[in-house]
């Protein structure tokens, strides 16, 4: 339990697996009522979350959808009585191709999902805020928010959006208590990238070569920078871009 998160409420976008579902069950541990929200309902993670003592609810949520996602900020405040703090999580990927070669209905999903959903969620989460008197907010970007990467020019075209719409919304927000960063994973070690690594073993080595800490990171630790930066320890810190990545995008 963390003194401070006693009686919170936050709220996880894409919280179903990996990064999100890490970080929402760091934040009901840390004592926070948690809502967990993913396109498909994340009904058996939350109740995982309660069976072991802990304060958390599910919501089936498309961020994309702007309806929908004023529908859940709507609901949490009536529900809860408030929005502390929130983590814009949910995302996708486009197929890995050379960038002539990605269609627009794929480029138009990566940026309906990854940068719109952002935006969605960051207005009424910030609405919500306001008539509150503050919060924090965490948009999930990525190493390739700050470095390119070959066959994704979508994905990394909205994670570096993703970082420059933080740091705008920090300047417009920061002198009414709404402080707004961003987390940017590197390579981490989720359900779905194990499941790669028992099909090929032999990746674990191609994806560690250029990450100076010699291995992939832990959902864990990135659950770890983001209660961080919602919490009173980085009570000065906004607009910023947080790399997780062992260094690599340094390297």
């Amino acid at each position: 339990m963390n003194e401070f998160y006693q009686g919170k409420v936050a709220l996880v976008t894409g919280s179903a697996m990996g990064i999100g579902l890490a970080c929402a069950e760091a934040f009901a541990q840390a004592g926070a009522v948690t809502v967990l929200a993913d396109i498909r309902k994340p009904q058996e993670q939350a109740e995982r979350l309660v069976a072991a003592g802990y304060q958390a609810a599910a919501y089936e949520c498309d961020v994309s959808d702007v309806s929908a996602v004023k529908a859940m900020i709507e609901w949490i405040a009536a529900t809860y009585g408030r929005l502390d703090a929130a983590l814009n999580n949910a995302g996708i990927q486009t197929p890995q191709r050379p960038m002539a070669e990605i269609t627009d209905e794929e480029f138009d999903r990566t940026v309906a999902v990854d940068l719109k959903g952002v935006w969605n969620c960051m207005r009424y989460e910030i609405i919500q805020m306001l008539k509150q008197g503050g919060g924090a907010i965490v948009n999930t970007s990525s190493q390739g928010g700050v470095t390119g990467f070959p066959g994704q020019a979508a994905y990394i075209a909205c994670k570096h959006a993703v970082i420059g719409l933080t740091r705008t919304a920090a300047i417009d927000y920061a002198a009414k208590n709404i402080r707004i960063n961003a987390v940017c994973p590197g390579v981490i070690l989720t359900p779905m990238a194990q499941e790669l690594l028992r099909r090929n073993p032999a990746l674990e080595q191609e994806l560690i070569r250029d990450i100076p800490a010699g291995r992939m990171g832990k959902p864990e630790e990135i659950a770890n920078a983001v209660l961080w930066l919602c919490g009173p320890q980085a009570s000065f810190v906004d607009g910023h871009a947080l790399l997780v990545d062992g260094a690599f995008s340094i390297h």
